[in-house]
């Protein structure tokens, strides 16, 4: 274990204390969260990225051991275990050196060349390697003559076929082979022959006739040809050029010896790569290029998911949202500042399918509920319809001189929620439709309260999601969810069970737990009260209280950062400047003025606390408890429809980040469909990456570069910008 602590250590250069300290953490069932915001003296203050880091080295280290054992154990039962076998089985550093030793030793299928070894050749292949001619060998061949080997013509194919057999399982050669496809191989791809009738669109097109280096292929191109492949459209193959190949006989060739059987060495080498070790190997790199594109993919998707949870919301604001459609009409649903549901009803609204006295009902419905909830703000969706629909607002606000904004709302995995088990609980008497409709207002309201009641993979900032290990994605949303959740604090006396799930400690059940409890007792009065909860014990209490936060409780501490394990120290910090917890809370402004002098250093020193935790609780005591989100950017809202007809080539407009991908980033200008921005387009200097200059959300100045109008397709740029 030790010795796992120093190589994690080396990898991450933390110091081997920090790693043994964090782990004991972990292992004892501490959350990632936690640990970084309240055991700041045990880590040497590690931040969540460190801490998670650390879970990921020993987690893969711990695995290698085990793997490691097991393997021992599985070629010692076949009685091939060898000291020297051992040794280097142990001193494997990575899972894939153990699995190229372990390769000889796996159960699989029934080959020629073991035929050969149960006809007794075995002996015979090992003569291949040391006789001087094909005429000695032939003579050796003789002595191995049976009723099932019955010339010597057969002897040496059986010989053949074993030392090729071997070749293909020799660790050395698989490691070597690995490393110069990944290092000098080509992928190329061609369209099957079932292409024409299940690509009628051409979606796969660019990859009919495609090749690119190995090492240059980036991680979006892989998960395509990955898909194209498995819907049966593409055939893909790896190779190297001529030179590499020989290249690799030669690697090979070097290890047998005689030089005047260069001519049958090399017959069974390229028999051995061709029909064993290359297949073999091209399905391992196949895989570790599939790996690393989703190891890609699902960062982008993490980085892109978090931002959008941290979208500012938009408080205070009573909201009509709009979830549009044609036929059926446009449902809507109020939704008062607290974001409670208030009523709905459904309005004809699009003038080319609607008659005249719908689209009166219509007009009139919507100025009805604007002024008797005293509407702030219109969402409207960006589904089906939604360019009618605002058109229908803009000229409704417009001609009736109406003081209210609109914005057009994402509502990807609106659809998804509104049928979800959490939405039944939530509105048991209203219709699907009318759910989908409040949880399009809603993620306006508050972002991250509505957003995680939704599978990440529905919410529309990723790409192939459902392309990549799914395991690993799951895992990897919910390390999002789990530190957005925490670092901007939870309303305890608010929060859906759904949201509360997320909170470090929180268990669904438990969250659950937690709702009933509220629905039965009214509001919690103070974050001890949580230890009534049906199935919450001391640890997850532990784990979880500093990250709910209780406004206008009976404890002031209650509605801060600062863990009840701190209280006293807090109270402490307090006294020293002359006040009370009462004082406090009664008098913030002058209490506040008092702690400005307060030495938190010299404090920490004195009463032997460590500084860290000190400064937090001081920082809580002096300043307000921010939203992190307030200082982000808010929403673009809008008084007036833009449409394609109105763009010109050089026009200069702002747009809202939607999604970030590899090649560029797609920004809402106000159009239905969003806009590309490719990442040759994002700056004057060149990007590598453009989620290293752009996030969702992010609000941005563009120029039109390029208009389609046929597909309405939008091009931009920022470059001049």
């Amino acid at each position: 274990m030790e010795n796992l602590f120093k190589i994690v250590g080396k990898n991450l250069n933390i110091s081997v204390k920090q790693i043994e300290d964090t782990v004991k953490l972990l292992d004892e069932g501490a959350t990632v969260p936690f640990i970084s915001r309240y055991r700041k003296e045990l880590t040497g203050n590690l931040d969540e990225i460190q801490i998670n880091k650390i879970l990921e080295e020993v987690t893969y280290l711990r695995n290698l051991e085990k793997r490691k054992e097991e393997v021992l154990r599985l070629i010692e039962e076949q009685g091939k275990l060898t000291e020297e076998l051992k040794n280097a089985i142990l001193k494997s550093e990575k899972l894939q050196g153990v699995e190229d030793l372990y390769f000889p030793y796996r159960k699989k299928r029934k080959t020629k060349a073991d035929t050969a070894k149960e006809q007794g050749l075995e002996p015979l292949s090992e003569e291949i390697y040391k006789v001087k001619s094909i005429e000695e060998l032939e003579k050796v061949a003789q002595n191995y003559l049976n009723e099932e080997v019955e010339t010597i013509e057969k002897a040496l194919e059986g010989a053949k076929l074993i030392v090729a057999q071997n070749i293909s399982e020799n660790s050395t050669y698989r490691e070597k082979i690995r490393e110069e496809l990944l290092k000098f191989g080509i992928i190329t791809s061609k369209n099957t022959k079932k292409a024409g009738e299940l690509d009628v669109k051409k979606v796969y097109g660019d990859y009919y006739e495609y090749t690119e280096p190995v090492n240059k292929i980036l991680s979006h191109r892989i998960l395509a040809l990955n898909r194209g492949e498995k819907e049966d459209i593409l055939s893909i193959s790896l190779s190297f050029n001529q030179d590499k190949r020989e290249f690799i006989e030669k690697f090979i060739l070097k290890d047998f010896k005689n030089i005047s059987l260069k001519e049958l060495y090399l017959e069974i080498i390229r028999d051995g790569l061709d029909r064993l070790i290359l297949p073999s190997i091209e399905r391992e790199v196949r895989n570790i290029l599939t790996e690393k594109a989703e190891i890609e993919a699902i960062a982008i998707f993490k980085e892109n998911l978090k931002n959008l949870l941290m979208q500012p919301p938009l408080k205070e604001k009573n909201i009509l949202a709009l979830d549009p459609g044609y036929r059926t009409g446009c449902k809507t649903a109020v939704i008062d500042k607290e974001g409670f549901y208030k009523e709905n009803t459904v309005l004809y609204l699009v003038k080319e399918m609607h008659n005249e006295n719908q689209l009166k009902s219509a007009e009139k419905k919507v100025i009805d509920f604007i002024k008797k909830y005293n509407i702030d703000l219109i969402v409207i969706g960006n589904g089906t319809a939604s360019r009618e629909t605002e058109s229908f607002i803009a000229d409704l606000l417009k001609k009736y001189k109406l003081n209210v904004k609109y914005l057009i709302g994402n509502e990807a995995g609106a659809s998804i929620y509104s049928a979800s088990k959490i939405a039944g609980e939530e509105f048991p008497d209203l219709d699907v439709t009318v759910r989908g409709a409040i949880s399009i207002g809603r993620r306006v309201q508050d972002p991250l309260a509505e957003l995680v009641k939704i599978d990440p993979k529905s919410i529309g900032v990723g790409m192939y999601q459902h392309d990549v290990n799914q395991k690993k994605l799951d895992e990897s949303l919910e390390d999002v969810i789990e530190f957005v959740v925490n670092n901007v604090g939870i309303n305890l006396n608010r929060a859906s069970w759904a949201l509360l799930s997320h909170v470090s400690g929180i268990k669904k059940n438990i969250a659950k737990n937690i709702e009933e409890y509220r629905k039965e007792n009214g509001r919690f009065k103070n974050r001890k009260e949580l230890l009534k909860v049906k199935g919450l014990g001391a640890k997850a209490y532990e784990q979880m209280a500093g990250f709910l936060v209780i406004i206008d409780g009976e404890n002031i501490l209650d509605n801060t950062i600062i863990h009840p394990e701190s209280y006293e120290i807090a109270k402490t910090i307090l006294k020293s400047v002359d006040l009370s917890l009462e004082e406090y809370r009664d008098n913030l402004f002058e209490a506040r003025k008092k702690l400005e002098n307060f030495d938190y250093e010299k404090f920490a020193k004195e009463n032997n606390y460590g500084q860290e935790t000190i400064k937090d609780i001081y920082t809580a005591l002096i300043k307000e408890r921010i939203d992190p989100r307030d200082e982000l950017e808010k929403p673009i809202l809008r008084s007036d429809i833009l449409t394609i007809d109105n763009l010109q080539n050089g026009m200069e407009l702002e747009g809202t980040v939607r999604n970030v991908v590899k090649f560029g980033a797609f920004i809402d200008i106000g159009l239905k469909n969003d806009a590309l921005l490719h990442i040759s387009e994002i700056s004057d200097k060149f990007i590598d990456d453009p989620s290293k200059v752009l996030s969702v959300g992010q609000i941005i100045k563009v120029k039109i570069k390029d208009i389609d109008r046929e597909r309405e397709r939008v091009t931009l740029t920022k470059k001049g910008l």
